[in-house]
């Protein structure tokens, strides 16, 4: 099934339900085989996973609530290969081998080299990991080549022009971080347009933080249309530029994905109006968020003290949107995190978790401001 045949909304199998918020196995099989359900009922084809997601079991879930449910032509799967665990050049026939097992399929519709930025590009081109997906797709194990990236747009030009036999680009792109000079979105998409690539857009919601913005930005989404979701604002955003073919919402409840699904089955580009609107909220929210976290986690693997970064990032975001300065049950969450977690004021300083943050934050920084807040 060709990408630009199907419609704009992919299944992102990264934050699936769960019976136990904090054991990320927990998979609630029932609710994500009831998701899938929905989703190919209504018209929707394209799946998203990875290697890592769910603790190494997402392509396996994806396996068992999908590929052995329907034929294998009623639905596209992409995965990646995971840049970031190469250490020999064997890795790469190993890795994809297992994937191909995990996910119980004889080829991938799409496959991407995962998460690219300066240290796993390097990587990548170490093991000539380009050229190994070239010689799958050959084979008819892959059927699209692309990747997905998190830095700066003069990186992805470099990329882009030296390997222009990659099909498509997954970009985290959202309103929010369009102009942001750490993330780049606009600029990224920019160099994907120059070359001529489709584009599949990763994060439109910022890992979900733009389905619950600020009070008054809520209120001027609702006056502008209240039939409208909050999360529909950025979905929508995603999907309206050009050589946008694909959005990936990561699909954490049924609801969620009722949700995603009633604009996007008859989809409607955003208006001038809705421009204008979407301007203003951003402005909003960029005066009440202080850090900028999606809450991809890749932060906390590694970390010599077990902190739990992005669920304190998220506590004191809370709390700093608050008109009120009062944070009791925030801090009741805190302090039962690090029961079983590092504290912030733990934090050694090694700087292993900002070399692997997609958004480029200065963790150590604001972990400081966490332990200020909350110890």
């Amino acid at each position: 099934m060709n990408l630009t045949q199907q419609k704009k909304l992919g299944f992102g199998c990264m934050r699936l339900p769960l019976l136990n918020s904090k054991d990320q196995k927990s998979i609630n099989y029932e609710q994500v085989n009831n998701m899938v359900d929905a989703f190919i009922e209504n018209g929707f084809t394209y799946f998203d996973t990875a290697y890592m997601y769910h603790d190494f079991i997402s392509e396996n879930v994806v396996r068992d609530c999908l590929v052995k449910r329907y034929p294998r032509e009623s639905f596209t799967i992409a995965t990646k290969l995971p840049t970031m665990f190469l250490k020999e050049q064997d890795d790469l026939e190993r890795i994809f081998n297992e994937q191909l097992e995990k996910v119980g399929v004889d080829y991938f519709d799409y496959y991407l080299l995962h998460n690219l930025g300066v240290d796993n590009y390097a990587k990548a081109e170490k093991f000539d990991a380009f050229n190994f997906i070239q010689e799958k797709q050959k084979q008819g194990k892959i059927k699209h080549i692309g990747f997905s990236y998190h830095d700066s747009a003069v990186l992805l030009d470099e990329i882009l022009t030296k390997h222009p036999e990659i099909e498509f680009v997954q970009l985290q792109i959202n309103y929010i971080d369009w102009d942001n000079q750490s993330i780049q979105s606009g600029k990224c998409y920019n160099v994907a347009q120059k070359h001529g690539k489709k584009i599949i857009v990763m994060e439109p919601l910022k890992g979900g933080s733009l389905a619950n913005v600020p009070a008054k930005v809520s209120n001027l989404f609702k006056s502008s249309n209240s039939n409208l979701s909050i999360a529909s604002w950025g979905i929508r955003f995603a999907a309206s530029l050009n050589n946008v073919i694909m959005v990936l919402s990561g699909m954490s409840s049924f609801d969620q994905m009722m949700d995603n699904m009633s604009y996007m089955k008859n989809f409607q580009a955003l208006n001038q109006e809705e421009d204008r609107v979407i301007s203003k909220a951003v402005k909003m929210i960029n005066e009440s968020i202080a850090i900028q976290c999606t809450a991809c986690r890749y932060c906390v693997d590694g970390c010599p003290k077990n902190i739990a970064i992005p669920e304190y990032f998220s506590l004191y975001n809370t709390v700093k949107q608050k008109t009120v300065s009062v944070f009791d049950i925030e801090k009741v969450y805190y302090d039962n995190y690090t029961k079983t977690n590092g504290k912030a004021s733990d934090c050694i300083k090694c700087g292993k978790c900002e070399k692997s943050c997609p958004q480029h934050i200065e963790i150590v920084n604001w972990l400081n401001e966490v332990s200020v807040t909350f110890e």
